[in-house]
């Protein structure tokens, strides 16, 4: 195609991804629905809650679907926490901390993430994976506070965040995203009333598909070894057990499954637009800076 316009227009095509920079996906989203395009939309969704709504609407009003792109739901690690939350080993949970650490102390030559434009920094581009995780397991928050920092020499976007939810129960969430880390702290550290859950980021889909391995392969999503989570729990004698979890495999394809299933047999596509909602108003919110 020589063109946008000239790809929307073609009758041959049901469904657009947006994968552009960040400060564009809202303007490609509106114009694939607007020319009677099924849409999935790479996270960040949109810049605001506003123009969330305004795509889900449209969807609605063309009778077409549009659909976030969240991956992470479906990573290897992530469904090791999923499980165990929900086996309620735990007991009622107390603290969760999600964090996303990488050392990348240079400015990227991806401008979008770099420049002050709508949807840019460190918040915009590993938010939406930590808040859609935390959302999926607990759902919305009853508050939340949110810090913002720029700490990389010549940074002009924040490049450190940190945000408090709290939850009902007085479940307090910390997520965490930095890119001056070093030496990185576990990804996930999930502590109750009975025992803590604690799991380093494990997932190998992105590095295996940057090599070429097809997600048909058995290896596909596997967790290299070494790599367990550590579950301790503490019984009704106060004994403690400690056990090695292995990660359930990972794959990324289920999330295109869901596409498939909610465009060709009208089945409800896991990611919610209320969270969708939820997850933009965060992200846009008024943060502290130090």
């Amino acid at each position: 195609y020589d063109s946008v316009d000239q790809l929307l227009n073609d009758p041959a095509i049901d469904l657009v991804i947006v994968n552009t920079p960040n400060n564009t996906h809202f303007e490609f989203a509106k114009k694939a629905l607007e020319a009677g395009k099924h849409v999935l939309v790479e996270k960040p969704f949109a810049a605001t809650s506003a123009e969330a709504k305004e795509l889900f609407t449209l969807a609605k009003k063309q009778g077409k679907n549009i659909m976030a792109y969240q991956n992470r739901r479906w990573d290897t690690d992530f469904q090791s926490i999923k499980s165990v939350v929900e086996s309620g080993l735990l007991g009622n949970l107390m603290e969760v901390h999600f964090r996303f650490d990488r050392y990348r102390r240079e400015i990227s030559v991806k401008g979008f993430k770099e420049n002050p434009l709508p949807a840019s920094g460190l918040s915009y581009d590993l938010g939406p994976h930590l808040l859609d995780q935390i959302i999926s397991l607990f759902g919305k928050p009853l508050n939340w506070s949110k810090t913002l920092g720029i700490f990389r020499p010549d940074s002009k976007v924040d490049d450190y965040m940190n945000i408090h939810l709290i939850y009902p129960e007085n479940l307090n969430v910390f997520i965490t995203a930095n890119l001056l880390v070093a030496n990185p702290l576990p990804a996930f550290v999930l502590h109750g009333t009975k025992g803590s859950f604690i799991k380093g980021r494990t997932d190998v889909q992105e590095e295996q598909l940057d090599k070429e391995v097809s997600p048909l392969d058995n290896e596909y999503g596997v967790e290299s070894d070494g790599s367990e989570g550590v579950l301790v729990t503490i019984d009704e004698d106060g004994n403690k057990h400690t056990e090695h979890q292995t990660a359930l495999k990972g794959n990324y394809s289920r999330l295109f499954d869901a596409v498939y299933a909610q465009i060709r047999n009208l089945e409800s596509y896991p990611i919610k637009e209320e969270e969708i909602i939820w997850q933009l108003e965060i992200l846009e919110g008024a943060a502290i800076k130090p």
